[in-house]
């Protein structure tokens, strides 16, 4: 065991950034696993999670220029797992949230429209969810802010 303990020291003084903190891809994780329990426990009363916000904002955001989305264009848009949309869609679509009917010319795929329900679901959960954003991220994640345009550099360079 004491040697490995050296082997662990040395690699960890040789090889890392120092310790876990120094290293962005372990703090962007922590911070982004507080963020999504944050608005878990916020969406928590509208029977939303996180993901199923995300994805029903997607569709809004979609329908908003008066067009519509199938569950592929939402992974991709969102950078979701197709299956975690397909799960998600299912969920919403039980709490009438949205509506998919089959798309024409598409075999298997579904157009998704946002419902009524979906809209009002939306608007309650838009404030609470800015708000665990500005409480966790302050100016530098509002628009225009430091660190909000150095995630888009980096999402738009992937």
């Amino acid at each position: 065991m004491a040697g490995d303990v050296r082997v662990l020291a040395e690699m960890f003084d040789q090889v890392s950034l120092g310790a876990p903190q120094n290293a962005v891809g372990f703090v962007m994780w922590r911070v982004m696993h507080r963020y999504v329990r944050e608005v878990n426990q916020v969406l928590k009363p509208l029977d939303l999670t996180h993901l199923q916000f995300t994805t029903l904002t997607l569709v809004a955001w979609i329908a908003r220029q008066g067009k519509s989305s199938n569950q592929s264009e939402l992974a991709r848009f969102g950078d979701i797992h197709p299956m975690q949309v397909s799960n998600v869609l299912k969920a919403l679509e039980q709490k009438a949230m949205i509506k998919r009917t089959p798309a024409p010319g598409i075999a298997l795929a579904k157009q998704v429209a946002i419902t009524s329900a979906g809209i009002a679901a939306i608007r309650s959960a838009l404030p609470p969810v800015i708000e665990v954003q500005e409480r966790l991220l302050g100016e530098e994640g509002r628009p225009g802010g430091a660190l909000l345009q150095l995630l888009v550099r980096v999402d738009q360079a992937t």
